[in-house]
């Protein structure tokens, strides 16, 4: 076994146990988050939409509030935020990183930097890392239904199917037309439930 191999293995199994102390503490959180208070102005009324919308009308009105979480109201910070991003679709994500680390560390309050930086640490496999940067997010941003779905994909990631679950249906109370989480839904219903829809 590879020397790195092992002492990724230790750190998980040191790390774990306080992992899975922080995942029963944001799920719990989580559940909540939909009686916090709804999205800013600036996405409120979209949001509002995008609940009513059929499928068609959904996927533009996503767009534009992804759109719209993308404005940090600094072109620094975008510029960061697209630097980022173009690293992560390049696969290079210590670059990626490095970008949205400078973005988190100069922007703290900007969600979408927290939630793109949580994409590259899940694609490495940082998984505590990707989970408390969601969090970030979702602190900034309860309404965040990409955030709310990936901290989904995380658990379905680790077997942990009822968190996981129970995120879907928190992402598709936000948003209807989820085609991921209502896939989703529909694939572990039977597990978690013990009954089909």
């Amino acid at each position: 076994m590879p020397r790195t191999a092992r002492y990724s293995d230790i750190v998980m199994g040191v790390s774990m146990h306080k992992f899975k102390i922080a995942v029963a503490a944001l799920v719990t959180w989580a559940l909540l988050a939909l009686a916090a208070p709804a999205a800013s102005d600036s996405t409120a009324s979209l949001l509002d939409q995008l609940r009513l919308a059929d499928p068609a009308d959904a996927k533009k009105i996503e767009r534009e509030i992804r759109l719209d979480w993308a404005k940090s109201g600094s072109p620094a910070l975008d510029l960061l935020l697209k630097r980022g991003k173009d690293a992560l679709e390049a696969g290079d994500l210590d670059l990626a990183i490095g970008h949205l680390t400078a973005l988190t560390d100069h922007g703290p309050d900007f969600a979408e930097g927290w939630h793109t930086r949580a994409m590259a640490f899940f694609q490495q496999e940082r998984y505590g890392l990707a989970v408390h940067d969601l969090e970030r997010t979702l602190a900034l941003n309860p309404d965040h239904f990409a955030a709310i779905y990936g901290l989904a994909i995380v658990f379905e990631s680790l077997e942990r199917q009822d968190e996981a679950y129970k995120l879907y249906q928190m992402v598709l109370a936000l948003h209807p037309n989820h085609e991921e989480s209502q896939k989703a839904v529909d694939r572990l219903q039977t597990r978690v439930t013990g009954s089909d829809l």
